[in-house]
C-alpha cells in the first residue's frame, strides 16, 4: 500500500496533456501541441560550446553539492547586476533545475500542518510540493487581470501560515505584480514574519512594465525570501537541468544538506555551461524575447477577433491564459472542452484545472510561428 504522501500527489496535467499529444503525433496525427512551457529556439552556441569543452577538458566529475564556487560567484553577480540583491556564494545553491530548488526550499521550511499561500491560477507544482512537505496550500482566488495585491493575500493569513509564494511574471497568466503591492507584501511578511519563496524564472521576458525582486525592497525582507530562478527559459536551456536559489545562509545550508542526500551536484557539465550563459553576450536573449513579442502581438491580434473568448493581456513569460466559460456547455470542464479540442483538430492546450482555475486553457506561445499560426487557425474553426 502506498503512504499518504504518494496517494495525495496528483500528476502535472500539463506533463499529462503533452504525453497524449505526443501518443497521437506518434500515430501520425497532425498535432499542434501549444502545452509545454519550453521555448522552441537551440541552445546558444557558445554555450554549447562552453559545454563541449568541459567534457574535453574531463570535467566530468561530482562537484560540491551546492554548485561549483565559479558559478556561484557568477550568479551572485547577476543577482547584484540585475536585481540589485547582494549575496555571498555561501547563500546561493545550484540544483537540478528551478523545480528541485523549490522541492528543497520547501522541505527546509514547512512542517505538518504549516500553511503556504499560493496564489491561483498557479503552476500545480507548487500545490503538489507544499503537500509533499506535509504543508497545507491555502489556495488564493485572483480575479482577471489576475494581479497579485496584498489585500488578497492578507485575509489568508493566521499563526499556521509560514510561507507565501510569488510568482512574477506568472505561470499561466503572464501577470506581474506591481512594486507598490510587493512593497505591502513585503511589509506583511516582516510584522508576520511569513517566508517568501519568489520565482522569478520569467524575469528575463516581460512586455509591459518593470518586473522587481522582493528582496531587493530591504534588509528584512531579503533575511525572510528565498528567490528562485534557473536557466530553462532566459536561455532556453530546458534539458540542462539547472537552476538556483538565494536566500539566507542558516536555510540555503538546509537546502544543501537535504540536496547532499537526494540527487547532490547537479551536471558539472551543466554548471560550466551556465557560467558562460551569465558572462557571455546576452544577445541570443534578446533575440529570442523580440521573437517572443512578435508571437504575442500576433495572439492578441487573433484571440481578439474570436468571438466567445476573453484574455488578459501577458505582461510577461510566454503564455496566453484564455477563458472560455461563455463556450462551455451546461455542466461542460474546460478539461472536457480542451480533450475534444484535441481530439477533433488536434490542438493541444493546458486546461485551467491544471491550474486551479476552471473554465480556461492555457496556450505556450514558446512554439514556432507556423505552428501558432495553424493552431490559431484551428482553435478559431473549433469555436
Amino acid at each position: 500500500m502506498l503512504v499518504h504522501r504518494a496517494r495525495v500527489l496528483l500528476p502535472s496535467a500539463t506533463l499529462a496533456v503533452d504525453a497524449l499529444a505526443k501518443q497521437l503525433e506518434e500515430k501520425g496525427k497532425p498535432v499542434i501541441n501549444l502545452t509545454l512551457g519550453e521555448p522552441d529556439f537551440a541552445t546558444p552556441a557558445n554555450i554549447g560550446k562552453a559545454a563541449y569543452k568541459a567534457i574535453k577538458e574531463g570535467f566530468t566529475h561530482y562537484t560540491a553539492t551546492a554548485g561549483i564556487l565559479p558559478l556561484r560567484n557568477a550568479i551572485a553577480e547577476k543577482l547584484k547586476k540585475d536585481n540589485n540583491v547582494s549575496y555571498e556564494p555561501s547563500e546561493i545553491i545550484v540544483g537540478v533545475g528551478t523545480k528541485q530548488i523549490l522541492y528543497n526550499a520547501f522541505q527546509v521550511l514547512i512542517d505538518e500542518g504549516m500553511e503556504v499561500i499560493i496564489p491561483t491560477p498557479t503552476w500545480s507544482t507548487y500545490v503538489e510540493q507544499v503537500k509533499l512537505a506535509l504543508g497545507k496550500p491555502v489556495l488564493v482566488p485572483l480575479k482577471p487581470p489576475f494581479k497579485l495585491k496584498a489585500q488578497d493575500i492578507e485575509p489568508y493569513i493566521n499563526k499556521k501560515t509560514k510561507v507565501i509564494i510569488l510568482n512574477s511574471p506568472s505561470n499561466p497568466t503572464s501577470a506581474v505584480i506591481e512594486k507598490e503591492e510587493l512593497v505591502k507584501i513585503a511589509r506583511l511578511a516582516i510584522e508576520k514574519n511569513i517566508y517568501i519563496v519568489s520565482d522569478e524564472i520569467y524575469e528575463k521576458l516581460i512586455y509591459e512594465g518593470t518586473n522587481y525582486s522582493i528582496a531587493s525592497l530591504g534588509n528584512e525582507i531579503k533575511d525572510l525570501t528565498i528567490t528562485i530562478n534557473g536557466f530553462s527559459k532566459s536561455y532556453a536551456m530546458t534539458g540542462w537541468r539547472i537552476g538556483y536559489g538565494a536566500g539566507p545562509k542558516e536555510i540555503i545550508k538546509a537546502m544543501t544538506s537535504f540536496q547532499g542526500q537526494t540527487t547532490s551536484n547537479t551536471s558539472s557539465i551543466a554548471q560550466m555551461a551556465a557560467i558562460e550563459a551569465l558572462y557571455a553576450t546576452q544577445q541570443p536573449l534578446k533575440k529570442m524575447k523580440q521573437e517572443f513579442e512578435r508571437r504575442r502581438e500576433y495572439l492578441i491580434k487573433e484571440f481578439s477577433s474570436i468571438r466567445g473568448i476573453t484574455f488578459t493581456l501577458p505582461e510577461g513569460a510566454f503564455y496566453f491564459f484564455v477563458n472560455i466559460k461563455k463556450l462551455l456547455k451546461k455542466g461542460e470542464t474546460s478539461s472536457k472542452w480542451c480533450e475534444r479540442l484535441l481530439a477533433k483538430k488536434y490542438v493541444a492546450v493546458v486546461p485551467g484545472e491544471a491550474f486551479c482555475a476552471q473554465g480556461y486553457f492555457r496556450l505556450s506561445y514558446a512554439a514556432s510561428m507556423k505552428n501558432l499560426k495553424e493552431g490559431i487557425r484551428r482553435i478559431r474553426e473549433y469555436i
